[in-house]
């Protein structure tokens, strides 16, 4: 008998910039055989589109960095949580980020009007540095170029994908680190600024023959999601999954 081969994919619940959220927060969920394994950043709204999506609450997240267009939901997230009486959910954080996110998030006094919640009682909080291993797959981070040194990172499948969060171009990461069959995903949006990479970086930064791999995310609406299709690029809209 033959033995069935693991399923992955990456759907979409938001692809927008934090400037326009027309196109929602970008966020994403790698999916093992059809069912949410593990979701990428929580921003507004990503929450109730998950919920919309899956129809429970997520059991793990990973954050790419600490901006609030990636990570205010997890407020909602750890109230509705508590409601709900669920277990503590593993949340991955690069530990550089862990202050900030404490900063932002868990130092407000009285989480919960009914009192007696600290916000890290909803989860279960491991800090990553390099890498680290949940359900069967190994995960990678690399630092990527966002704001500042050590800000955002990029989150690395081996031969599935990476999901580079916000970013300035990485080809140090993409064309170093990568087996060459990942699917890249990639922040851009049709014009650059000094923390994201716009579509004129693209052909400039990064080998012609791996363009063809990226799936664009992180854009202001869809007037730049078409410019960028026009130029010949596969750009994710929310609810879009591909097969890795």
């Amino acid at each position: 008998m033959t033995e069935k081969t693991a399923e992955y994919s990456l759907h979409f619940l938001g692809t927008g910039s934090g400037g326009e959220l027309s196109m929602g927060c970008s966020a994403a969920v790698l999916m093992h055989d059809h069912q949410p394994h593990l979701m990428i950043d929580c921003g507004p709204g990503t929450v109730n589109a998950y919920v919309k999506t899956f129809g429970k609450l997520p059991s793990a997240l990973f954050i790419t960095h600490g901006h609030l267009d990636h990570i205010a939901d997890l407020e909602i997230l750890t109230v509705r949580l508590r409601l709900s009486g669920a277990a503590p959910v593993p949340l991955f954080v690069p530990v550089n980020i862990i202050p900030l996110l404490h900063q932002r998030l868990a130092s407000y006094p009285g989480t919960m009007a009914e009192g007696g919640h600290n916000f890290w009682q909803s989860f279960q909080l491991i800090p990553v540095t390099e890498a680290f291993e949940f359900q069967g797959l190994d995960f990678h981070l690399y630092p990527t170029r966002h704001h500042a040194p050590g800000f955002s990172y990029a989150l690395h499948v081996p031969g599935l994908f990476i999901y580079t969060g916000d970013t300035r171009p990485v080809p140090e990461i993409i064309h170093h680190q990568l087996a060459g069959t990942e699917h890249i995903f990639h922040d851009c949006g049709a014009e650059p600024n000094p923390s994201h990479t716009g579509l004129s970086d693209l052909n400039r930064e990064y080998r012609g023959d791996l363009l063809s791999q990226f799936v664009l995310y992180h854009y202001a609406n869809e007037a730049a999601a078409k410019t960028m299709e026009q130029a010949g690029f596969t750009v994710a809209r929310p609810g879009d999954s591909f097969t890795l």
